[in-house]
């Protein structure tokens, strides 16, 4: 099964890295789309069918953790995985997360083996 993916992020450079770490992982992917803050990402799920989201703690306009937050309120969006790629790493806050309804949590940097796992985890391969 080919996913539809999104990437949140505001560094555009990071979510080049993410994608090119996707394809090493052999990640199979139908569609990639991006987003620069959480504010645009819930657009993007709003139109399109995203299977799993890959997003930053710390953006602009609206960081990863309020976007979770809308995403949870939202009946159909709060059922897709969302996967948190921070340079920040503390256990209270990733707790915090999860209780928020991450599925998951990858600290940068991140190898292919990583994102790997974590997609096998999610989708049980």
């Amino acid at each position: 099964m080919a996913l539809n993916v999104l990437i949140v992020d505001d560094s555009e450079t990071v979510r080049s890295v993410i994608i090119k770490t996707l394809g090493i992982a052999q990640i199979p992917v139908n569609t990639i789309y991006q987003a620069a803050n959480g504010k645009e990402a819930l657009s993007v799920l709003e139109e399109q069918w995203i299977d799993i989201v890959f997003a930053d703690i710390n953006m602009p306009v609206m960081g990863g953790i309020e976007m979770v937050e809308k995403m949870s309120e939202d009946g159909l969006l709060k059922s897709v995985p969302v996967v948190i790629v921070s340079i920040e790493g503390s256990s209270t806050r990733i707790e915090q997360l999860k209780k928020k309804g991450i599925s998951a949590y990858i600290r940068k940097p991140f190898t292919p083996e990583t994102i790997r796992k974590v997609v096998d985890d999610i989708f049980g391969v």
